[in-house]
Order: structure tokens, then C-alpha cells, then sequence
């Protein structure tokens, strides 16, 4: 009986080796289940983020254009300042006969505040403008084309006169075109630097031409 109980209690530690292997497999599957848990955290983050700067990008002002006169997507969120200008009435550019327009515009803000500067400095905004008109023929403004043409120059004059010069999307294009022959090798022209425009865009709230 004495050999039957040592034998007993020699092999009576046992179960707690048991016991430690349970214990680390049950400290492995906390390990992985909080790696699991942190990865779909992560993943999740970063589609987050992904979807802001995509909504970022479609708000963004300088995201995106719209055919015309380079005017960004409109955000339903920022509404814009309209500041409406006396009539323009000036005798256009024609030979043949003598043409006259008459013409409302309003201009459309993205930043209220800019409708100040626009008051104090109307007498050159309008100047430039009367400028623009004074070299149009009847024909340039006859068309779509001609009026969105001439959307764009009132638009850059009357930023000139705020101090800002904005980029011909137009003339660029022309320019970026490659030269044939020997002036295709000729070094390209450092590119300009522009600053945002104070006006968005350019509306005609009257347009006749006698």
C-alpha cells in the first residue's frame, strides 16, 4: 500500500501542467482577439478618413471646375454675396456702324466680406470694366461663346482693380500647346503663380446691343 500511495503522490502534479498550457492558450486568444479588435479600429479609422477628404474635396473651391470661366463646384453649405452694379452703357467697337451696348452685371462673392472692398473700389472696377466693353464689336457678343468670353474679362478686370490678378484659363491652354519646328526646342517659360479670385463669377442681369 505504501509503494501504491507514493506512486500516487508523485504523479499527483500533473493537472498543473495542464492548468499552464490552458492558461497560455487562453492568454494567446485575448492576444489575438485584441490585435483583431485594434486592426478592424484601424481600418475603420482610415475609411473614415478617406470619406472626409473625399467630402473635403468636393467642397473645396479649387476641387473642381465648371465650364466657362474656371468657377469651382458651388457648396450648398457657403451661400454666396451677390453685389449687382449700375447698368454699363457704352458704344462698342464695329466700323461698319455705330453699335452700342447696354448691359447689367452682378457679381457673385464666395467671401461676404470682399463686397466692401467691391464698394470702395468701384470707381476702378468699373472703369476696367468700361474698358473691357469699349473694345467689344457686336459680333463678339452675339454668341454663348462671345458672352462667356466676356464674363471672364470683366471677371479678371474687376479682380485687377482689387489688387489680384487671376489666370487666362483660355490663353493657357493656347500657351501649354508644343510649338512646331525650331521654337519647339525653344526652353518653356516658368509658370506664373495666381492668386484665388475675390469674385466667383460673373452674371449678366441685362444684355441689349443696338
Amino acid at each position: 500500500m505504501s509503494t501504491a500511495t507514493a506512486e500516487t503522490t508523485e504523479a499527483a502534479p500533473a493537472p498543473k501542467k495542464s492548468f499552464g498550457k490552458k492558461k497560455l492558450i487562453v492568454l494567446l486568444a485575448i492576444v489575438v482577439l485584441l490585435l483583431a479588435v485594434a486592426g478592424g479600429g484601424v481600418v475603420i479609422y482610415l475609411k473614415k478618413k478617406a470619406a472626409q477628404a473625399a467630402e473635403e474635396a468636393d467642397g473645396d473651391p479649387g476641387a473642381a471646375q465648371v465650364e466657362g470661366h474656371g468657377v469651382p463646384k458651388r457648396d450648398p453649405k457657403n451661400v454666396p454675396t451677390f453685389v449687382p452694379l449700375e447698368t454699363f452703357t457704352v458704344n462698342l467697337a464695329d466700323r461698319e456702324a455705330e453699335r452700342y451696348a447696354q448691359i447689367g452685371l452682378t457679381l457673385e462673392l464666395e467671401d461676404p466680406h470682399v463686397a466692401d472692398q467691391i464698394k470702395a473700389y468701384m470707381p476702378a472696377i468699373r472703369n476696367n470694366i468700361l474698358m473691357v466693353l469699349a473694345q467689344k464689336t457686336s459680333a463678339d457678343l452675339l454668341d454663348r461663346q462671345g458672352k462667356e468670353r466676356l464674363a471672364f474679362e470683366i471677371k479678371r478686370e474687376a479682380a485687377r482693380a482689387l489688387g489680384v490678378e487671376i489666370e487666362d484659363e483660355l490663353a493657357a491652354k493656347v500657351a501649354a500647346k508644343p510649338a512646331s519646328g525650331a521654337a519647339s526646342a525653344a526652353k518653356p517659360a516658368k509658370k506664373r503663380v495666381y492668386e484665388p479670385s475675390p469674385i466667383r463669377q460673373v452674371h449678366f442681369s441685362n444684355f441689349i446691343i443696338q
